[in-house]
């Protein structure tokens, strides 16, 4: 008999590879298969595998050619990590979910800076501060916690550098809040824009407020008319006990003191402002991109200049003390 070859396992025969290390994808239908799976398709089988074969070569091979030379196209950035992407792209126009308020511009000089508002009479000038009297403190104990001064983080700016408009006395949370002056409340809530003195059109600020439904993250404010040619401005409140076109006294309560507006924790802002002023104010530029606010406001002056031995309170920060001076300079 002729001497035969002994037959090779089918698990020993070598099976086919491809490449490795290669840059490309390398699609579904072009996988190695086993030898003993390996099977001749009839013609029309084939054809239909050569063109799913080739067309989904045809789709890896721009993806996979540009992450091996590193020149894929650029992409439009969407937000967030990418070089000149927008974060927080301005919202489309629609019709806000409540009516905006009105503008109700102050009487003020003429200027370039609220030209969108009616003219008026420009013999009005602000009452000299040495002349205001009548006024008190409206937190009787505590301390001053930030003066009217520059401040690194200040929301508003004078001559180029970042500043706070206000006095902020803090005592505890709940505490009583009186009327620095007697006179006629002009806002109590969350809407008292229209009463601060801004210069410009706020109409864009409340469209961003209504979109986003940020009215409820805004400080609850009490401002009032002195009655002689300035408005006092409190901020924070818990709550308040007074009404627009309510007619108050100079000590009487007007709210409880609170942290409203992301404020960082029970205290009162108090500022004070007259409509008549010439001088403005700065609003920080990123406030006022993010908000949409005017670029300015009226000047604000120092509140510790009216206020009974203000020069006390600055000096030694306790609003205790300074009560006691003026009742001592009474006396």
């Amino acid at each position: 008999m002729p001497h035969r070859r002994p037959r090779r396992p089918d698990h020993a025969r070598p099976i086919p590879t491809t490449r490795s290390g290669s840059p490309f994808l390398t699609p579904l239908a072009l996988a190695p298969v086993s030898a003993r799976r390996r099977r001749t398709l009839p013609i029309g089988r084939r054809w239909v595998a050569a063109l799913v074969g080739g067309t989904t070569l045809a789709l890896s091979l721009p993806i996979a050619i540009g992450s091996w030379t590193g020149s894929s196209a650029v992409l439009d950035p969407i937000a967030g990590g990418v070089a000149g992407a927008v974060s927080d792209p301005e919202p489309p126009a629609r019709p806000s979910a409540q009516p905006v308020a009105p503008i109700r511009t102050i009487p003020a000089y003429a200027r370039e800076t609220d030209a969108d508002g009616p003219r008026t009479i420009a013999d009005r000038h602000p009452a000299p501060i040495a002349s205001l009297t009548g006024y008190r403190w409206p937190i009787t104990e505590g301390r001053i916690s930030l003066p009217f001064k520059e401040i690194p983080g200040g929301s508003r700016t004078r001559n180029g550098k970042r500043f706070h408009d206000g006095v902020d006395m803090a005592s505890f949370c709940g505490a009583r809040i009186g009327a620095a002056h007697a006179g006629v409340v002009l806002a109590a809530g969350r809407h008292f824009d229209d009463q601060l003195g801004w210069l410009g059109d706020l109409r864009p600020y409340y469209r961003h407020l209504d979109q986003r439904r940020a009215w409820g993250t805004l400080p609850i404010v009490v401002v009032i008319d002195d009655g002689n040619g300035y408005r006092s401005v409190y901020a924070h409140f818990r709550d308040i006990r007074v009404r627009v076109g309510q007619r108050v006294r100079a000590g009487q309560l007007i709210g409880f003191e609170g942290a409203t507006g992301h404020a960082s924790g029970c205290h009162l802002h108090y500022g004070l402002f007259s409509p008549y002023e010439t001088k403005r104010f700065g609003v920080r530029e990123d406030l006022r991109r993010n908000l949409r606010l005017p670029s300015w406001e009226i000047a604000r002056i120092d509140p510790l200049l009216v206020l009974p031995r203000g020069d006390v309170a600055l000096k030694t920060r306790q609003i205790a003390k300074a009560v006691a001076a003026s009742k001592a300079d009474r006396q």
